[in-house]
């Protein structure tokens, strides 16, 4: 299945008619890629609550997962074809649209408030995770390897453990009863999961046939255009939660999903390729340092601001998403 799709996109006729038909099956793909995890989200927390599941620990086990699975999805079956630049142009992508675009834009909706003792920890994490990935991929000399891979999904495992308990620890809220029956959430829940999967399928040789016409490196289109469609869930989450003036959940959200790609997308990516996965220059030079950067913004924010990240903070950080994405087409 996946030779026949590869080939009738290949078939596609050259020229402008070509590319036109090429860009609406990225859009269309990342569409669906967003409804679907739109789906897993929503019925999984549905049936927590219905299972009496206290909602912080959805909020910061399940809902983080849910969004982060396109980013997943494509990175591990790129990472599978052998296409290992868009599996880590895709992970730190999407951290950088996360924290630029995502935050920036909801916080320029409303301020989003927080509190510094719910977020603290998590965001300590996101930078030593990031820094860990950065460092890794120096003494590596531009690689992380496998068995790195499988280290970051047992430190994965360490941080959703420790959430659980946390959450579990300071949770008192009263759950409530879902109406809609235990079968028909879980056909939803496996909707939602095919048609994150399918899409990707779809998407990945797509955006390679795309980038090969184009003569753009497929790690700018999956650090670009396609980090975006696959944290369009996140998007939605965090514009939703600050126009309803739930900020710490957009917040809470967009750290979650960041530590995930990281951990998660980098790891699964990594420990499924035998030789690992490869760390182009750019990422050297434009991506990690535009990265590093929107963290810090975001750590200074969380530890010097009263309680809420302004405006201003939001207008720096979508700013500097807006930098790097024109600067990874033109460098």
């Amino acid at each position: 299945m996946d030779e026949l799709l590869t080939n009738l996109i290949q078939s596609i006729p050259a020229g402008a008619g070509g590319f036109i038909i090429l860009f609406g099956m990225i859009l269309a793909t990342l569409y669906v890629l967003g409804k679907g995890a739109d789906i897993l989200v929503d019925e999984a927390v549905l049936l927590s609550v219905k299972w009496g599941i206290p909602k912080m620990i959805i909020g910061a086990t399940i809902v983080s997962l849910g969004t982060t699975l396109p980013e997943v999805t494509v990175s591990v079956l790129s990472a599978l074809k052998g296409s290992a630049g868009l599996a880590m142009g895709n992970a730190v992508g999407s951290v950088i649209c996360n924290t630029g675009l995502i935050l920036g834009t909801s916080s320029l909706i409303a301020p989003l408030p927080f509190k510094k003792n719910v977020v603290s920890k998590p965001n300590l994490i996101l930078c030593g995770s990031a820094i860990l990935l950065i460092l890794c991929s120096f003494v590596f000399k531009g690689r992380v390897p496998q068995y790195i891979g499988f280290v970051f999904i047992v430190l994965l495992a360490l941080y959703l453990v420790w959430t659980i308990k946390s959450v579990k620890t300071s949770s008192s809220e009263e759950e409530e009863s879902a109406d809609s029956s235990t079968l028909v959430i879980i056909l939803k829940l496996i909707l939602g999961v095919v048609l994150v999967v399918l899409s990707s399928k779809i998407l990945i040789p797509t955006v390679q046939e795309t980038a090969l016409r184009c003569k753009i490196p497929e790690t700018v289109i999956a650090a670009t255009l396609v980090a975006f469609g696959t944290s369009l869930p996140e998007l939605i989450t965090g514009i939703t939660s600050a126009k309803k003036g739930h900020g710490d959940l957009a917040i809470g959200n967009v750290i979650g999903a960041n530590i995930l790609n990281i951990l998660f997308v980098v790891g699964a990516s990594a420990s499924v390729t035998r030789g690992g996965l490869a760390v182009e220059k750019n990422f050297f030079y434009l991506l990690y340092p535009s990265m590093l950067f929107m963290l810090l913004v975001l750590l200074l924010t969380l530890k010097f601001s009263k309680d809420s990240l302004k405006r201003g903070v939001g207008l720096i950080l979508l700013l500097a998403y807006l930098a790097v994405t024109v600067l990874s087409y033109f460098v």
